[in-house]
């Protein structure tokens, strides 16, 4: 295959993938022909491969959707998006006194993929890595779904994921392809000027180490 046109089909691989995952319900074949502008013969040799590095899947109803080949390149970057988190999320840590994390977007639910304590503490919250909780509880998953709306934040919530703890949390804007947020947790109540504009501070730093 000349290089232009395999540069060709992989454009539209890709744009393909980006399609399918902008859509939770899937695509019929001839939605995502429309939607690229080919035919329904190039969509159909576009799946070929795709499907048969799990990247695409047809359910029941023909419709294409993700497979679990993207989930499994998704965790393979996760400690990547860790270490890049990991210098924002100590300083916020400690200029907060309270646990600071980076919370990701992984089967439409919240999950902590890096978490740092203060040093200086006598008292904070324990938060395991690997934590998963619902977006619409809390202030991780709720700063994402904000983010999705548009609003930079800061949000906080106070007892919804653990009666007694305190949080505040920004989502992590303008990372192509990364649903996330960053935020601290605490056993008292934050100030949410002081803090939220630690925390936006953090959210912002993250989106640049990762960019």
């Amino acid at each position: 295959m000349p290089g232009g046109e395999a540069s060709q089909t992989l454009d539209r691989g890709l744009r393909l993938l980006h399609l399918v995952a902008d859509v939770p319900g899937g695509l019929t074949v001839t939605e995502a022909a429309s939607r690229l502008g080919i035919g329904r013969a190039a969509v159909y040799r576009l799946i070929g491969p795709l499907a048969g590095h799990g990247m695409l899947r047809r359910d029941a109803d023909g419709r294409l959707r993700l497979g679990i080949g993207v989930l499994h390149l998704a965790r393979r970057a996760q400690p990547l998006l860790a270490e890049g988190a990991l210098p924002a999320l100590r300083r916020l840590a400690e200029q907060a006194g309270a646990t600071a994390h980076l919370t990701v977007v992984e089967g439409g639910e919240g999950v902590a993929l890096a978490v740092v304590e203060p040093s200086w503490t006598s008292f904070h919250v324990a938060y395991r890595t690997g934590a998963r909780h619902p977006l619409e509880r809390g202030a991780a998953g709720r700063a994402i779904l904000a983010g999705r709306a548009g609003d930079a934040g800061p949000v906080s919530t106070a007892g919804e994921l653990q009666p007694g703890a305190y949080g505040v949390a920004a989502p992590v804007i303008g990372v192509p392809g990364l649903e996330a947020s960053v935020g601290v947790v605490a056993l008292a109540p934050l100030d949410a000027e002081a803090t939220g504009a630690q925390v936006l501070a953090a959210a912002t730093a993250i989106a640049t180490a990762l960019t």
